[in-house]
């Protein structure tokens, strides 16, 4: 099916979903390395937006979650998509892209793809694990990767992808009176989205549905 044409933050907000925030010594690095490593029993969130997709096989994709560690705390660092993109264009996202061939698997296309989009150098990211794979409305299957990145780093967006890169404090993130939930009814179309409005940014999709699945995940158990 065609991909839809709309500005999310023109549709009405249906719900806030509510849940109580992540707790603080759960947002830490050692608390996320001994998750990751002994995840526990969770469902991750059904997205309506898998139901969209207009391709028969969902093209393997994989982004990485870069939790940047801050003094003040962990940020989660996003970028904003150019407007001239095929797929996703202007949105926030995190950095990724589609799997190659030569990719050995979805952690290297995530490291790949982020130091050709950002520059962000490997040696500077400490990967955690993965989240289950997210399919888009646009015909991916991502596997998020969930990373430590540790300063001092050097960013160089590649400007024919990446128009803005900007970091988040994770506490904001993992709130759920931050997620609100957005209903899109457009001709015979009925589909909800999350979004998770910050300052000027407005992070919704596929970035907000995988933001969702992290935050079900560190609060399981």
């Amino acid at each position: 099916m065609a991909q839809l044409k709309f500005d999310p933050q023109q549709l009405p907000i249906e719900a806030i979903a509510g849940e109580a925030a992540v707790a603080l010594e759960r947002l830490a690095p050692d608390w996320l390395r001994a998750r990751f490593a002994q995840p526990p029993a969770w469902t991750p969130e059904a997205a309506d937006e898998a139901l969209m997709s207009r391709r028969a096989q969902p093209t393997p994709a994989a982004v990485l979650v870069p939790l940047v560690v801050r003094s003040e705390g962990l940020t989660v660092l996003l970028t904003q998509r150019t407007a001239h993109l095929t797929d996703h264009a202007g949105q926030i996202s995190f950095p990724g892209g589609r799997a190659e061939d030569f990719d050995d698997g979805p952690v290297a296309t995530a490291l790949r793809e982020t130091e050709e989009e950002i520059g962000l150098a490997r040696a500077h990211v400490d990967v955690l694990g993965s989240l289950p794979v997210y399919y888009t409305g646009t015909g991916y299957a991502v596997t998020p990767v969930v990373a430590l990145v540790h300063p001092p780093f050097d960013l160089a967006a590649d400007p024919r992808e990446v128009a803005e890169i900007f970091e988040v404090p994770l506490p904001f993130l993992m709130d759920g009176l931050n997620h609100q939930r957005i209903l899109a009814e457009l001709a015979d179309i009925r589909r909800r989205f999350y979004a998770m409005p910050y300052q000027d940014y407005y992070i919704w999709g596929a970035t907000a549905g995988m933001l969702r699945n992290l935050f079900h995940f560190l609060r399981a158990g």
